[in-house]
Order: C-alpha cells, then structure tokens, then sequence
C-alpha cells in the first residue's frame, strides 16, 4: 500500500460552478487574456528541455491558449487536443483545420480532438496543460492520467493559479463579512509532492506573480468572470442584489492605486517533471539451500562437518 496522498489532494469546488465556467469559455471569442500570456511564458520554459516529441497532449487546448506556440515550438509534433465538455471539443475539432498556405509548405501536424478518456496509454512525449489544474477537484487524478498517457522519458508541463492569487479581493470579502471570493489554490510545494506520489520524477517547481490592473471595477469583474469566476462551495448562495453589487464596486473602488487603476496579484505556479524507467520489481522472498543453511549454521556456530550431520 501506497502512502496517503499529500494534503490537501482533494479540493473542495463547486462543480456545478465549474462547468459553468465552461460552458462560458465555450462561447467566448478568444481565450482568457492572462491564460495567453501565462501560454507565452510557459513555452520559454521548453528551451530548457532538449527532448523533441514526437506526439503531445495540449490538456484543456482552448482555455490554455497554447495551441499557436505549440505549433511554433513543435511544428511536426502530432498533437492530440484534450478537451472537458462535448462543446469545446467541437470548437477545438473547428480550429484544429490546417490552414491552406500550411498544407501547401507541408508543415501542418495531425491534430485529434479527443475526451480525456480516449487517451491511449504512453502514446505522447509531452503532456502540456495551462491554466486548468486549478479547475479540477481532484489534482492528483490528473496527475496520474498524464503519467499514464505520457511514454517513458516523457515529461508533462504545466501552469495554474497559486494560493496568493487574487489575495487583495479575498481580504476585502473578509473585510466586509462576506463568504470566500474564490475557491482555495494549491501550492505549489504539495503539487510538487503530488507529481511525486503519481509516479514521475525530477519535479521542477516554479512561481512568479504577475500584477493585472484594471480602470475601473466592473472592467475588473468582467475578466475575473472570464477567468471563471467564483467556484467555492462556501459562496453566497443564489444571485445577488444590485444593491449588493454596488457595495462592491463600491469597495473595489477604494483599492485604486496612485495611477488610479484598481490592481491585483495572481501567483502562477509552473511544473514539470519526467516519467522515469519503471524499476524492476524487488522479490520479497529470499530462497535458500540446505547446503547454504548448513554453510550459515556451522560459521556462526563454530561446528564441523560431523556436526552438522545433525541438520540432514
């Protein structure tokens, strides 16, 4: 038996809330602005790593972002698109058409949109997942499927948002008594001990902290809802007031800066780690001879030959 998964491993997320998001995400015009730069960020990391695959997973394609620079970064990759609801999986299947001047130069990949369940097992060398961890309650399920679908020497990559994320919006709720803003990040040391524990090895963790502004509050409301908005359990229940609302443009206008701009934090945690060579199976049972037995018992005992008859 394996040991107990690091805590916390299971987070605590309003699922209905979630797919929501997703549903949203589906509809929208173009990938959250942060996660495109979080996407451009995260593609300079794969200079530092000399593998070339020859097939990958983008995890979540088309909220990650990363489509373009993969394609940049790995033109002749196959590509098998991961997508969490039948409706971005046919925007996916919609954008993953080569266009004509790639057909003609020969430089367009074989893209497949699939569920995350159609993965075949150790069929990628690179499992590239952006901005998409946080939005799963269960991390390390995640994790053990990219060790599944990830060949040996293979490596996965990833991004997604940290506990200090947003810090400023979660102590004007407290302040003001209200429920959590947003639902709990992982950090980034327990997301190191969870690609640990599901099998990979070399764990490289990283985080940096980006500050987004914006000109007023209901420009900063309107990206945070494109981001996915508010998917803690412990939320107001129901819609709320218009009244409720102005209180917290309100008090989102109170936190403007010296240049007028109201401005937030968001800690992005980056990852990635290989899936090693299985080792050889260790026999917990040790096989041997009478005549070894009997070498063993006359050493430590001191006797001779003839009295060691007595083990016959």
């Amino acid at each position: 038996m394996s040991d107990p998964l690091p805590s916390p491993s299971v987070r605590r997320l309003d699922l209905g809330r979630v797919l929501t998001a997703l549903h949203r995400l589906a509809r929208a015009e173009s990938p959250p602005w942060l996660h495109t730069e979080v996407a451009r960020r995260m593609a300079e990391r794969l200079l530092i790593i000399l593998a070339k695959p020859q097939a990958l997973i983008d995890w979540w394609s088309f909220g990650g972002a990363g489509s373009e620079v993969l394609a940049q970064t790995y033109p002749q990759a196959q590509r098998v698109v991961v997508e969490p609801t039948p409706a971005l999986r046919q925007r996916s299947q919609a954008l993953a058409a080569p266009g004509w001047w790639s057909r003609l130069r020969g430089t367009a990949s074989t893209v497949t949109v699939v569920a995350a369940d159609d993965v075949a097992p150790g069929s990628v060398q690179l499992v590239w997942a952006n901005m998409m961890l946080h939005g799963v309650a269960d991390p390390t399920a995640v994790l053990a499927r990219w060790h599944q679908a990830l060949a040996v020497d293979g490596f996965v990559m990833f991004s997604c948002l940290g506990p200090d994320t947003l810090r400023e919006l979660r102590e004007l709720y407290h302040g003001m008594g209200w429920p959590p803003a947003m639902a709990d990040f992982i950090d980034m040391h327990d997301l190191g001990d969870m690609l640990v524990h599901s099998g990979f090895a070399d764990p490289v963790m990283d985080q940096e902290i980006l500050s987004l502004s914006w000109p007023d509050a209901r420009a900063l409301l309107a990206e945070l809802r494109s981001l996915g908005g508010n998917a803690s359990p412990d939320r107001f229940p129901g819609l709320r007031t218009p009244r409720w609302r102005a209180r917290l443009e309100d008090a989102l206008d109170g936190l403007r800066g010296p240049d007028g701009r109201i401005h937030m934090r968001f800690e992005v945690a980056y990852g990635h780690a290989f899936k090693a060579r299985p080792r050889a199976a260790q026999s917990t049972e040790t096989t041997v001879s009478l005549d070894e037995m009997r070498a063993l018992v006359r050493k430590r005992h001191g006797t001779d030959s003839a009295d060691s008859s007595r083990l016959r």
